[in-house]
């Protein structure tokens, strides 16, 4: 079976397709992650290449945090030298967890012991135990809410999303 045939990547694919982001096969040499490239509102992967399947979904959470206007410039020169922002890649790390909890999937997938310089055990960690770093963000985002929002809206709460993609 190829990555591409995974249960764990088709269920990844589908989501992404579902929510408003493309995902495009495409061969290149090199990247910042293997496999992995992105594009104006896109994903390119090289499956050849690919070599952690759960990347897809953090790099998906750079897209969908980024705003509507400035998604279409991810992947070009117009797009800012500053882009991702240190705040960017928080929340992109915690929308990732939330799209694994939406789809059933184990933390690991994303948080593999080679990413997150070393970290993954750390928001595994936290994440697990309900300390969402970056939450405040992403509800000013307006792609979820915390408990006490939730609560007084009659909505559910992070880890559920209201939306998957910044306006």
């Amino acid at each position: 079976m190829t990555v591409k045939e995974s249960i764990e990547v088709k269920k990844v694919l589908q989501f992404l397709e579902e929510i408003g982001i493309e995902v495009i096969e495409k061969q290149f040499q090199s990247s910042f992650l293997p496999g992995l490239d992105l594009g104006s509102n896109c994903i390119y992967i090289d499956y050849d290449n690919l070599l952690y399947p759960g990347d897809i979904l953090h790099e998906a959470g750079h897209l969908a945090v980024t705003p509507f206007q400035e998604r279409k410039l991810v992947g070009t020169d117009q797009i800012s030298s500053e882009w991702p922002t240190q705040g960017d890649e928080i929340a992109a790390i915690l929308w990732s967890y939330a799209a694994l909890h939406h789809l059933q999937l184990p933390l690991e997938f994303v948080f593999h012991p080679n990413g997150y310089k070393n970290a993954s055990k750390w928001y595994i960690s936290n994440f697990s135990s309900g300390n969402y770093i970056g939450l405040p963000l992403l509800e000013w985002m307006g792609l979820c809410l915390g408990n006490e929002k939730a609560e007084k809206e009659k909505k559910s709460p992070f880890p559920a999303m209201q939306k998957w993609l910044r306006d």
